[in-house]
């Protein structure tokens, strides 16, 4: 019995298309040296928070926030994986620029434009507005009363397909036609499976599993950050004020202090 279990795309593509997302985590993975690790200036007032409230050692905050770094970057090819998978499901299309899937009904002609998000709660009010009026914008243009707008959500409170009421400028909205849509009612409508979203999830980590075997993962090397700090100042939290603050007045006195 074949151990592939997705109706609707075949193993080959799946593979290519999971090989091509973790392609994008390979530049995750590399090396942190201390030039990437400040390039968005670490906040050090943060960090001695993090380390005085939770109890930790510096280099635990250190590791701490370089892993933040990594899955802030990992967020990108997370969106990768879910926009582009669609590239491979029949009646659907990724365009470059615009919406991110649309998908049009084989007998009725008409479409479906989906913005897609990874989590519910992660747009706030305005970006929401940016969303909701792009989909009436379109609706105004449109050629097929039919045509739906949905914000499709990878992870939802719940599974659903509902209308999308919000306020723009404080008025109510509520149109049948902008949706908000879990990414099971969305795959269920492009596919006719019902169970599609749990098949790609079934199989994703067998397929992980079978590149990584496979030795496409390069290895990241080892991360330079802590050794670098250190010669700033062997206390690490000092260093951390150097990175930041080395030419504020009174941050001199630190960098003859390595005690």
């Amino acid at each position: 019995m074949s151990d592939y279990n997705i109706s609707f795309i075949s193993k080959t593509t799946f593979e290519r298309h999971v090989y091509e997302t973790m392609e994008k985590y390979n530049k995750v993975l590399e090396a942190i040296d201390l030039e990437r690790f400040n390039a968005n200036i670490v906040d050090p007032i943060k960090l001695t928070f993090d380390m005085k409230l939770f109890r930790l050692e510096a280099e635990d905050v250190i590791k701490n926030e370089i892993q933040r770094q990594r899955d802030k970057s990992d967020t990108n090819a997370i969106g990768y994986f879910h926009q582009n998978m669609f590239k491979y499901i029949k009646n659907c299309e990724v365009p470059k620029t615009g919406f991110d899937v649309i998908y049009t009904n084989p007998d009725t002609k008409a479409k479906i434009y989906v913005e897609m998000k990874n989590k519910y709660n992660t747009m706030n009010s305005g970006a929401a507005a940016h969303v909701y009026t792009k989909m009436l914008d379109q609706l105004g243009k449109e050629n097929n009363s039919d045509d739906l707008y949905f914000l499709v959500e990878v992870i939802a409170p719940c599974s659903r397909n509902v209308p999308w009421t919000m306020k723009l400028n404080g008025v109510p909205m509520n149109n049948e036609r902008i949706r908000r849509v879990s990414i099971d009612k969305f795959y269920a409508i492009v596919t006719g499976e019902n169970d599609a979203f749990y098949q790609i999830c079934s199989q994703l980590p067998k397929a992980i599993d079978e590149l990584i075997r496979s030795g496409i993962v390069r290895d990241k090397g080892e991360d330079t950050v802590i050794s670098e700090l250190e010669s700033k100042n062997k206390d690490l939290l000092k260093a951390l004020y150097l990175l930041a603050f080395e030419e504020y007045n009174g941050f001199e006195n630190l960098l003859s202090d390595q005690s």
